[in-house]
């Protein structure tokens, strides 16, 4: 009897407990005082700021100036984006790698790093509406004549940054793929023989030769179609309202002419249509 009477106290005692816990806030969608938790987008207006992951090192999506001042279409593209919102814009530079990680871990509110689009990607993060359109262009030394197209990557080597669609492209046409870390790296390698070839971004690539003319490269292909550059944000519930605003704000910039302008300056087209 004795026994019957301690078990009945436990379970009494615990069902007052879940009880008090159903109403001393356990619901993760309330704070301690009983108030709705803030979505996304009220967390980044009371903060007054949005925290963009970039690397830094990839011209002219996003960059170092002479001055060392971190420039780039993508970080005027995060200024513009977070003036519509009403906040200010603080860049967080990391290895590629890193950045969409850094998304899903809470270290940045978003990326702006001329993402592609992907299904992969899409799977696992919530994109904007598209803000540009970039083609993948297969780059060799100059006097390479084996390879000409992407067909022709099988059995090769090439360098590309891990994690990227440039690296899963070249792994998908059977190419063993180097680890890099910044297009310069990239290209010296295929320079100096080291890859037989890279993949990257068109514009990124004339970008370069723009500034190292007698460099001896050629882009031998071209993907048919374009792909559509977005931004990243962490797939939550919580973040409806915030990537509502972000594409707000992309075609506000749009429709005022300025991200065409943009363009225009940092890749001398308009990649934004």
């Amino acid at each position: 009897m004795k026994k019957f009477k301690m078990i009945a106290a436990a379970a009494l005692a615990a069902v007052m407990a879940a009880a008090l816990a159903g109403c001393g806030g356990g619901n993760d969608s309330k704070s301690s005082s009983g108030e709705a938790a803030k979505d996304k987008l009220a967390q980044v207006q009371e903060a007054g700021k949005i925290v963009i992951g970039t690397e830094g090192t990839w011209a002219p999506w996003t960059f170092h100036d002479e001055a060392d001042n971190l420039v780039g279409f993508d970080v005027e593209v995060g200024k513009l984006i977070a003036r519509e919102m009403g906040v200010e814009a603080e860049f967080v530079e990391g290895e590629w790698d890193g950045l969409l990680a850094g998304v899903s871990g809470g270290r940045y509110d978003m990326v702006i790093n001329g993402v592609e689009w992907s299904e992969d990607r899409a799977a696992t993060y919530t994109f904007t509406e598209p803000y540009a359109y970039i083609r993948t262009a297969l780059i060799v030394p100059a006097d390479n004549t084996d390879i000409t197209a992407f067909e022709d990557l099988k059995g090769r080597t090439t360098a590309n940054s891990i994690g990227s669609t440039y690296m899963i492209l070249a792994e998908d046409y059977g190419a063993t793929v180097q680890g890099v870390d910044s297009l310069e790296e990239t290209l010296e390698l295929v320079m100096q023989g080291r890859v037989d070839a890279t993949l990257n971004a068109e514009v990124s690539f004339l970008d370069y030769m723009a500034v190292h003319p007698d460099a001896p490269l050629k882009v031998v292909a071209l993907t048919d179609e374009a792909s559509p550059v977005v931004i990243p944000v962490k797939m939550s519930d919580d973040n409806a309202s915030f990537v509502a605003a972000i594409n707000d704000a992309i075609a506000k910039i749009a429709a005022s002419g300025e991200l065409s302008e943009l363009s225009v300056k940092y890749f001398g087209s308009d990649i934004t249509k």
